[in-house]
């Protein structure tokens, strides 16, 4: 199942208080992206994030999901209609992301 773009809308007016909020279309999903690096993306009209350290403690009871098959968990953000809370959650997490790979020239 492909992610609609009604809630790729959804999402980005949600994360809208940020500033450099992009995303990429892949294979009918969305990947997010904030500051340049990747925090997660929409998988089947689901908003998972990386697992890293700020996003569990953030959200200690979310459930672990897999974007899909053979793909590493991550982190399900439930509450994606509090947007102060989606903005502290992206903020808390950017310093834990990698950075963006060198592009190939």
């Amino acid at each position: 199942m492909s992610s609609s773009k009604e809630y790729l809308e959804y999402i980005l007016e949600q994360l809208s208080d940020l500033d450099e909020i992009s995303y990429r279309a892949m294979m009918g999903e969305y990947i997010i992206y904030y500051r340049g690096k990747i925090i997660g993306g929409i998988y089947d009209d689901r908003f998972l994030v990386k697992p890293v350290k700020a996003a569990i403690e953030m959200m200690p009871e979310a459930d672990m999901e897999f974007p899909y098959d053979g793909a590493k968990e991550m982190v399900l953000v439930d509450d994606v209609d509090d947007r102060e809370f989606l903005k502290d959650l992206l903020e808390a997490m950017y310093d834990e992301l990698p950075a963006p790979k060198k592009k190939r020239k």
